[in-house]
């Protein structure tokens, strides 16, 4: 049997026995399980043969073709488009259009305006001509949508810049914004660091206002090519809307009277800032659309393509490309190895691979070296706080988050590593930084603490999804999982976030999912986190959870919620079968002491059912998070890494019991 460790002393201890067939196993159990020990076989083999040699595992990150599209789009405005690139991006663009000529933002998804416009543009840079058909299916879908007009305003940004949109007709985003103080709202430090990398060079882009020779025109995309931005009426003075977009005009009046030493000085500080948080390998904050303006924005200040720093940001963007195999290009709007990794090892060791395996301990030394130890953003809230925590890419130091690292110390927790101290030392400083990042109400955001202002979502220029980084169900019982394991289930800040994940609850016994999709991953990651900590599955939260789970439990045994539920709640649980949202349900309902419960073993079956031979899932839809409602992730590995763990615990056991931690 594997072992997992103690928190306190790094010894390895067994973990809680699964139930067997001569204990009271429901009748079919012992094929079920049978059955499950199959299936975690073949799933260890699956994973152990993707890793890679260094140590690290990593699955495509798939979200939508406004990524590949404004690639092309960055390239035409830089002038380094290249005939190879466009036939490949078109290819895979094409691909991904749907029948009434739009595209989506998630699998199975709804058309969407601006993701529709952003690939059409792309297309006709790849040389698909209007009149084509599945081009004319798109434009003639455009304009019943209200057309560019009624675009997000990142998009209308980059039709502006070929003179396809007036300037003018954009939100104001002056770059003395870069002058105000921590303590003034709507400081860059007000935004999350996600808004905050894009937000920067974009004052500078708005200032500057650029436009390159359009290569064609888009009158097919207004409902009225004479009068494409019809006037709208303002919303009422007395309403935040209407606050905000008087304040936007005020600010296009300051464009044009702007002191030019005072803007010159401001774009320059700008620029400083972005140089400044430039990676290792170029990128900024290992993160597609932030690398993009940061390049357009110190183009514009004078930095030629052959500069370092422009040289360096050009090549990571390659970086962020997936060539396939029919010669199509994607490209991918970040990278996920720390994430992807440190879920890899947890759910080999809750399969069954011994806690001293090679493959483990190549995946710790990796992550070791992967700790981040030097201040970044986050110190500008938390000034005296020691670093100490991990990032989601490659290179990402200045944005470590709090999901990461309080999974990568449950990951290593799980294994035998020959440099224990090493490995102690590494864990002591994540959770000193992890328990330093804890925001005033007792939960935990993922990147910054108490990032929770109301006024950064309420400006015209933030329709482009989630610009703010507060406390989330998931991040928080990712924490509190972690702090339990580590023994400190009765730390008055552990508790703290207990009590704040309680309040939480929604009526029907589910938590909301702010990084994965959605009550079923925010449930999902909350009950094993409670009960890890000591609250008993007798709790009333544990079994309305359950209650909930068992209810929106598919018909063929498995658990599917559909993106739309950010927004509608008829989606709430509601969608097809996947094999990681099943595996969610498990992981809650296995810690809720339900192993020997109906509703396990129909889903331990469907998982066992459904994977293919080589060990694999297959798993179109797309289950991760971006922004709730506006950014959508397909991570390739979670249909490969929660299966395996929900089949492990079921096999196995759960990896620890919360009678076994350390109080302190």
């Amino acid at each position: 049997m594997t072992a997992t460790t103690d928190g306190s002393t790094g010894a390895p201890r067994p973990r809680a026995a699964a139930a067997s067939a001569t204990t009271g196993v429901a009748p079919g159990a012992d094929a079920v399980l049978g059955a499950a020990r199959q299936a975690a076989e073949r799933g260890v083999g699956h994973l152990l043969a993707r890793q890679d040699a260094e140590g690290w595992w990593k699955g495509d990150l798939e979200t939508n073709v406004t990524m590949d599209a404004e690639d092309l789009m960055l390239r035409q405005f830089l002038g380094i488009q290249d005939q190879k690139t466009l036939r490949a991006a078109g290819l895979f663009i094409r691909g991904e259009q749907r029948d009434d000529g739009t595209w989506a933002t998630f699998y199975g998804g709804p058309g969407e305006l601006s993701t529709t416009i952003e690939a059409y543009v792309a297309l006709r840079l790849a040389g698909d001509r209007p009149e084509d058909a599945h081009m004319a299916r798109a434009s003639a879908w455009i304009r019943a949508q209200g057309g560019i007009a009624a675009a997000r305003v990142f998009t209308r940004i980059w039709l502006a810049l070929f003179g396809w949109w007036k300037w003018d007709d954009l939100p104001e985003l002056p770059p003395e914004l870069i002058f105000l103080p921590k303590w003034v709202p709507l400081n860059i430090y007000d935004f999350g660091c996600w808004a905050r990398q894009t937000i920067v060079p974009l004052t500078v882009v708005s200032a500057k206002r650029p436009v390159r020779p359009a290569p064609f025109a888009l009158d097919e995309l207004h409902t009225d090519a004479l009068r494409p931005n019809p006037v709208k009426p303002l919303a009422p003075v007395a309403s935040w809307d209407g606050v905000f977009q008087r304040l936007d005009k005020v600010l296009h009046a300051y464009h044009k009277v702007a002191p030019r030493k005072l803007r010159r000085t401001a774009m320059r500080s700008a620029a400083r800032w972005i140089v400044e948080r430039q990676e290792n390998d170029g990128c900024w904050g290992g993160i597609q659309p932030p690398a993009v303006y940061s390049v357009i924005a110190l183009h514009l200040l004078g930095y030629d393509l052959q500069h370092p720093v422009m040289r360096a940001g050009l090549e990571s963007l390659d970086r962020f490309a997936v060539w396939r195999e029919d010669g199509a290009r994607m490209i991918e709007a970040c990278q996920s190895p720390v994430w992807d990794t440190c879920l890899a090892v947890i759910a080999l060791a809750d399969a069954g691979v011994p806690a001293d395996h090679p493959a483990l301990v190549r995946a710790v030394d990796w992550m070791l070296d992967e700790e981040i130890t030097r201040p970044g953003d986050w110190a500008v809230r938390r000034p005296g706080l020691p670093p100490g925590g991990w990032a989601f890419e490659f290179h990402n130091d200045n944005y470590p988050d709090i999901d990461d690292t309080a999974e990568v110390i449950l990951a290593l927790r799980r294994v035998q590593h020959p440099q224990q101290d090493r490995v102690d030392a590494a864990i002591a400083r994540g959770v000193r930084w992890n328990l330093g990042m804890q925001s005033k109400n007792g939960a935990w955001g993922a990147f910054d603490a108490d990032n929770t202002s109301a006024f950064p979502n309420r400006l015209p220029f933030c329709d482009f999804g989630e610009v703010i980084d507060p406390p989330s169900a998931d991040v928080t019982a990712h924490v509190v999982e972690m702090l339990a394991y580590e023994g400190k289930s009765h730390d008055p800040r552990t508790r703290r976030g207990i009590e704040w994940l309680l309040a939480e609850q929604e009526a029907n016994g589910a938590w909301f999912g702010r990084w994965g999709v959605n009550y079923v991953y925010g449930t999902g990651s909350v009950v094993p986190a409670l009960t890890a900590a000591g609250i008993p599955a007798s709790h009333p939260a544990i079994r309305r959870a359950v209650g909930w789970l068992e209810s929106v439990q598919n018909d063929d045994g498995g658990w599917g919620e559909d993106l739309r539920s950010y927004g509608e709640t008829e989606w709430m649980g509601r969608g097809p079968s996947t094999a990681s949202q099943t595996a969610w349900a498990l992981l809650a309902l296995l810690a809720a002491g339900e192993r020997d419960g109906k509703a396990v073993e129909r889903g331990i079956a469907w998982l066992a059912e459904t994977q293919r031979e080589d060990g694999s899932w297959d798993e179109p839809y797309f289950t991760g998070t971006g922004f709730p409602r506006d950014f959508s992730i397909n991570y390739h590995l979670y249909r490969q890494v929660f299966p395996l763990t929900a089949l492990g615990r079921y096999v196995h056991g759960e990896p620890f019991s919360p009678n076994c931690t350390k109080g302190s």
